[in-house]
This record gives C-alpha cells, sequence and structure tokens, in this order.
C-alpha cells in the first residue's frame, strides 16, 4: 500500500507508474480509488494513472474538519510527493468538485480536466436538508437505519444492483466519524459556477442522463460557461457513475479526449 505524508495527512493511492502523461483520477462520496479500475485498465500502458483515496474514504482518513479546497491541495501535494508538475484531473461528483477547486487555486498544475457527473454550483435547499437528514443517521442512527441508507443512496449512485451488492458492505464498515468528516465538506462547499469561466484549461465532460443527484442540466450550464469545452458525453441511461456501469461508453471517450491534449 502506497501512502503519502500531505498537509497533516496520510494519503492511500495507486500509481501505475511509467513516462506516459499524468492523469489522476478522484472518487466521488462514499467512493474509494477503486472506482476507476476499469479506466486504469485500458489507460495504464499509455498514461501514468494516480487514483488515490480522499480524506474520510478508502484507507484516508480524515483528522478533522476539512474543504473541498483542502482536497484540492492534497491532490496537488500528492502531485508534488510523485515529482509530477502537472496532471489531468479526472473527477467522479466529489472528485470533480476537487478537481474545479485544483484548477482555479493551482492552474500551472491542472492540465486538463475530465468532470465526471459533477458539478460547479451548490445544491438546492431540499437536497442539501437531505443530506443533513442523511449526515444525522450516519452520526446517530441504528446499524440498521444506516444500512437503508446505503441501500437509496446506492440506487442513485450506482443504479445497478451487482455494484450495490458490493459496495453498500464497503460503506457499511466507514466510521461514522470519517462519514461525518466528509459529509461536513460536501454540505459546506462553496459556489464556484461563477468562476468556471476563469478556467482556461481544455474540460471535458461525461454525465449519466439518468443521474438524480446532479441533474445533466447542472454540467450543461457548467459545459456553456466553461471558455475551452471540449464536448460533453451523454451516457444514456447511466445514474450517478457511469465510469463504473457505462465503462464501455466512457472510456473511449476519455481515451479520446487525452489522446487529443
Amino acid at each position: 500500500m502506497a501512502t503519502a505524508q500531505v498537509n497533516g495527512v496520510t494519503i492511500r493511492y495507486e500509481d501505475s507508474g511509467g513516462d506516459g502523461p499524468a492523469v489522476l483520477f478522484s472518487h466521488g462520496f462514499l467512493m474509494d480509488h477503486t472506482m476507476f479500475d476499469a479506466q486504469v485498465a485500458v489507460l495504464g500502458s499509455a498514461y501514468r494513472c494516480i487514483r488515490w483515496d480522499e480524506r474520510g474514504f478508502g484507507d484516508t482518513r480524515a483528522t478533522g474538519e476539512f474543504s473541498y479546497w483542502d482536497s484540492a491541495d492534497d491532490a496537488v501535494g500528492l502531485l508534488d510527493h510523485l515529482g509530477i508538475d502537472q496532471a489531468v484531473f479526472v473527477g467522479m461528483s466529489q472528485g470533480g468538485f476537487l478537481s474545479l477547486r485544483a484548477a482555479l487555486a493551482h492552474p500551472d498544475r491542472v492540465r486538463a480536466l475530465v468532470l465526471i457527473d459533477s458539478a460547479a454550483d451548490v445544491d438546492d435547499a431540499e437536497t442539501i436538508e437531505g443530506y443533513r437528514g442523511m449526515l444525522h443517521v450516519f452520526e446517530h442512527g441504528s446499524d440498521e437505519e444506516r444500512l437503508g441508507v446505503f441501500q437509496i443512496v446506492s440506487g442513485l449512485i450506482l443504479g445497478d444492483e451487482a455494484l450495490a451488492a458490493e459496495w453498500i458492505p464497503k460503506w457499511d464498515a466507514i466510521e461514522r466519524e470519517q462519514l461525518v468528516l466528509a459529509g461536513g465538506a460536501l454540505l459546506g462547499r462553496d459556489d464556484v459556477a461563477d468562476r468556471v469561466r476563469e478556467i482556461a484549461c481544455p474540460i471535458l465532460t461525461i454525465h449519466g442522463t439518468a443521474d438524480q443527484a446532479i441533474s445533466i442540466e447542472r454540467a450543461e450550464a457548467l459545459a456553456a460557461a466553461a471558455p475551452d469545452h471540449r464536448g460533453l458525453v451523454r451516457v444514456d441511461g447511466a445514474a450517478h457513475a457511469p465510469n463504473m456501469t457505462h465503462p464501455d461508453r466512457v472510456n473511449p471517450a476519455l481515451r479520446s479526449f487525452l489522446d487529443a491534449l
């Protein structure tokens, strides 16, 4: 297990190595670096693929409250640890939140962005209230109540029973404190939609048409605001994690974008 000490946090990561251009994969809320297995399997021979567990998930522990700006600094700190000057940032949902902030705070380190079912704005009041209820269950609910929430969330994120059966036990093993700390970053994120025009690097958007967590209209708004947006790939029928459920659609689009840079 490879780890790096970054910003007071021990970050777990995997690095495919090689001399190819670097691609940094950042996962979504509740997920970990393994959600990109299907992408690394096809890209690892041509690109240096780095995957990491963000604070609160996988084998990276949050040591206190944090924001997605902190996570952006973690991502860049990991590049520093690996001696990488610049990388393409591929982020799914939460991973996209931090990747956008990395492009704003460290533009010289972000070669390009690939945003998978992510957004630059914030959720509406009803959605945020729902997240608050979810976090309350994570912190105070019974094991059965927590499992019930995970089952609902699996439908939103995955929309696939086989994947849900694989991931729900992983979620159930996450410590309550870690879920609460990670949830605080989700609830507390700021709106950077007005700053997307500042991001000069190329951007590719990939989005599931059946995503109920972040509507495709929000992805379209981001695409319209980005100065160098190079396409919105609509993955028909996919929920919130199309790179997992529809890799046959996502991987060729991702490879074509990377090859063209």
